[in-house]
C-alpha cells in the first residue's frame, strides 16, 4: 500500500511540476511582451507548443547518445524532483527525502547537463558544440557561489538535509532568508544563471546559435527538453523555497513564493543584454563568489 502510495504520489508531483514550470513559462513571456509594449502570447502558449511538438516526428538521425541527450534531461528532472520535499507534512506529495539529500542532488542537478552535452556533441553540428562548449563553462561559473552557499547552510545548521533545514526554519520561527542573508544571496546570484535567462542566455542564443544544443532536436524530443526544463524549472523554485523561505504547508502558499522567486531571474534578465561567455564568468566569479565566501565565513563564526 505504501508502494502505490509513492508511485501516485510521485504522478500528481509530476503532473504539478509539468503545469505549474509551463504556466510560469507561459507568463514569464507575458511579462517581457508586455514590458517590452508588445501584446505577446497567450499564458497557455506553452502547453500549446509542446502538445504540437509531441505530435510531429523527426527524420533526423544521428546516432543512440543524440537522443539519450533529452533522455538524460528529463531523468535529471525528474530524479531531482523526486527528492524536493513539496510540502512540510508530505501529503499527496511524498517525496524520497534521505539524510545527506542536499549533497546528492549537488549531483543530480547537473547530471542533466552533462548528458545533454554528449548528446549534442554526437550532432556534428557547430552550433551544437558552440551551445555546449558555452552551457558548461557558464555551469561552472555559477556552480561556485551556488556550492559555497549550500556549504555555508550545512555548516551553519549541522545538517545536510532538505527537510532538516525546513524544520530548523519551522523551529526557530525564522526563514533562512534572514538567519543566513549571505547564503541567501549568493545562491539567488547563482540562479540567474540556472535558468539561463538573459543576460545569461548564452547556450541557446537563438540569434547566433540556432538555439544551440537544441539545434538538431525536433518533435517529440524537443518536446522533450521542453518539458524538462519546465519541470526543473519547478525543481530549482520548490528548492530555493525549502532552504530559504521555510517551505510550504499548501498548494497556494508553495505557488506564491515559487512565483516570486522566478520573478528575480525574469525581471533582471528584462533590463539586460546577453553576456558574452567570458563576461558570464567573470560576473559569477565576482559578486555571487564574494557572497558565497562571506557566507562560509558567517556560518563559521555563527556556530
Amino acid at each position: 500500500m505504501e508502494i502505490l502510495q509513492y508511485i501516485f504520489g510521485g504522478i500528481i508531483t509530476f503532473l504539478l511540476a509539468f503545469v505549474v514550470g509551463m504556466t510560469f513559462g507561459g507568463t514569464r513571456r507575458k511579462i517581457i511582451a508586455r514590458i517590452q509594449n508588445r501584446y505577446g502570447p497567450p499564458i497557455y502558449q506553452n502547453f500549446i507548443d509542446a502538445f504540437k511538438l509531441f505530435s510531429k516526428t523527426s527524420a533526423v538521425h544521428h546516432g543512440a547518445m543524440h537522443y539519450m541527450g533529452p533522455a538524460f534531461l528529463m531523468v535529471s528532472s525528474v530524479v531531482s524532483l523526486m527528492f524536493i520535499p513539496i510540502l512540510r507534512d508530505g501529503g499527496w506529495f511524498p517525496n524520497l527525502n534521505f539524510h545527506g539529500d542536499l549533497i546528492f542532488l549537488l549531483y543530480m542537478m547537473v547530471f542533466g547537463s552533462l548528458g545533454m552535452a554528449l548528446g549534442a556533441g554526437q550532432t556534428g553540428n557547430p552550433n551544437s558544440a558552440i551551445g555546449v562548449t558555452r552551457g558548461l563553462a557558464q555551469m561552472v561559473g555559477y556552480e561556485i557561489p551556488w556550492i559555497m552557499a549550500l556549504v555555508a547552510m550545512m555548516i551553519q545548521f549541522h545538517t545536510t538535509s532538505i527537510t532538516g533545514l525546513m524544520d530548523v526554519q519551522l523551529q526557530s520561527g525564522t526563514w533562512n532568508l534572514f538567519a543566513s542573508p549571505f547564503a541567501f544571496v549568493a545562491a539567488i546570484l547563482a540562479s540567474l544563471g540556472m535558468f539561463r535567462y538573459a543576460p545569461f542566455n548564452i547556450v541557446g542564443a537563438p540569434a547566433e546559435l540556432a538555439s544551440g544544443p537544441a539545434s538538431e532536436n525536433g518533435g517529440k524530443y524537443l518536446f522533450t527538453m521542453m518539458s524538462s526544463h519546465s519541470v526543473f524549472a519547478f525543481v530549482k523554485l520548490t528548492l530555493f523555497a525549502d532552504l530559504f523561505l521555510g517551505g510550504a504547508g499548501n498548494l497556494v502558499e508553495l505557488l506564491i513564493k515559487t512565483f516570486l522567486l522566478y520573478m528575480i531571474p525574469v525581471l533582471y534578465g528584462v533590463v539586460n543584454p546577453r553576456y558574452r561567455t567570458e563576461q558570464a564568468v567573470r560576473w559569477f566569479w565576482g559578486w555571487p563568489t564574494v557572497f558565497g565566501i562571506i557566507a562560509i565565513a558567517y556560518a563559521v563564526w555563527s556556530t
